[in-house]
């Protein structure tokens, strides 16, 4: 199959094979998961779509982080 081929196709995919497709281009570059690694990292996405509300936003992740900075910055110039 050509890669213009592909593209033409790519609509047609499932969700499901999407994700599957990219998973299989980015181990192309990186090794691929260990079977622990990969049985982890779906235990824990199956565990965020049963309660998505367990996980943070990106802005609250970032806000969170620059919080924890600025206090430990702060104690420094205390010391």
């Amino acid at each position: 199959m050509s890669f213009n081929q592909v593209l033409e196709a790519l609509p047609a995919f499932t969700f499901e094979d999407r994700q599957l497709l990219l998973r299989r281009v980015i181990e192309l570059d990186d090794p691929p998961l260990s079977e622990a690694d990969e049985t982890l990292v779906e235990a824990r996405l199956a565990a965020h779509h049963s309660n998505p509300t367990s996980s943070l936003s990106l802005d609250a992740l970032k806000a969170g982080l620059r919080s924890r900075r600025n206090a430990e910055m702060a104690g420094r110039r205390k010391s």
